[in-house]
């Protein structure tokens, strides 16, 4: 009974990630009235594990990890890390900051491209945890980010720069692909944005 209760315990604990998102500089009030927010995402400073790893350290490591378990299969793995931030990880944080403002019915759209947008929404990766499942056991991913607006014509301008920690990524049941994990702590990070500019913007 005792180890169920200790197994229990630490399957619970994987769960327990806190997110932190704190305003570094900036108000609000200039978004009250936009229907349109220009996104871009920027993975140039990202930085992976307690190690802070460049990218590049990252996938090289992991795909040797990989093939030396079993060949072939660290250059499957790269072959789908590469264009996740394309197919999972942006469409993710887009998908779920703008369906909690569409559900409070608030006409205003967050999407990539928007070149006649007053202002921009940079959202600069600093930091990910992939996380892991192992069947009865899991942690979830974690995803540091700013998120900066700026003026789209000027965005040395920054008019507002928040900062969000370690927003958890993981799903319901088995999650075994760490891209998939990373994405969903986007998803996490683009809901809270939104509840914060409900609050605080709209």
């Amino acid at each position: 009974m005792k180890k169920l209760m200790v197994i229990a315990v630490l399957f619970v604990s994987c769960f327990t990630t806190a997110q932190n998102m704190d305003v570094v500089q900036g108000k609000f009030d200039f978004l009250k009235d936009q229907k349109e927010i220009n996104v871009e995402f920027d993975y140039s400073k990202m930085t992976l594990l307690s190690e802070k790893k460049t990218e590049a350290q990252y996938v090289e490591e992991r795909t040797k990890e990989l093939n030396d378990k079993t060949k072939g299969v660290g250059d499957i793995w790269k072959k789908k890390w590469n264009p996740s931030k394309e197919l999972i990880w942006n469409p993710k944080f887009l998908e779920l900051v703008n369906i909690v403002l569409l559900k409070e019915n608030k006409e205003v759209s967050f999407q990539e491209d928007l070149t006649t947008a007053k202002y921009t929404l940079i959202v600069e990766t600093v930091w990910i945890y992939p996380g892991w499942d192992a069947g009865i056991m899991k942690q979830p991913a974690k995803v540091s980010t700013n998120l900066k607006f700026v003026d789209t014509n000027n965005k040395s301008n920054v008019l507002l720069e928040i900062s969000s920690e370690n927003a958890p990524g993981d799903q319901w049941g088995n999650n075994f692909s760490n891209e998939s994990r990373i994405g969903e702590g986007f998803a996490k990070t683009g809901k809270s944005l939104a509840k914060m500019l409900l609050k605080k913007a709209y």
